[in-house]
């Protein structure tokens, strides 16, 4: 992981960049980018089947002296309501971060604030 004397970087994701990918791509996308050392926050989060595999992706990239994971929160989905159920309308999940598991520690999360704190330097716990 390559980390930017400046500081680091945050990037943040519109809806329409992650419309382009497909799953997979996505999913290759944003591991890519925090094996870099950057900090991801995505407009329009995460499915759970997204996440899961994200997190088996990464699990077959740790390296313990490069790049030892990620730390993920974000918001599911909303909940359906009847009509959308009748019809079946998918609700896209909300926001996630994503970032390199040495950098990003989440604080606090509630129903309308994710806190993290970006740590510099590495091993930091």
């Amino acid at each position: 992981m390559t980390k930017n004397i400046d500081g680091i970087s945050v990037n943040l994701v519109s809806r329409d960049k992650l419309d382009e990918f497909s799953s997979t791509e996505k999913l290759n996308f944003i591991l890519k980018e925090v094996k870099k050392g950057k900090v991801l926050v995505l407009e329009q989060g995460l499915t759970p089947f997204e996440q899961t595999e994200l997190i088996e992706h990464t699990m077959k990239e740790i390296k313990q002296d490069t790049f030892i994971g990620i730390e993920i929160e974000g918001y599911s989905e909303d909940k359906q309501t009847f009509i959308q159920k009748i019809f079946k309308i998918i609700k896209k999940p909300r926001m996630t971060v994503i970032g390199p598991a040495d950098l990003l520690k989440t604080i606090r999360k509630d129903s309308n604030m994710i806190q993290t704190r970006i740590i510099p330097g590495t091993g930091a716990k």
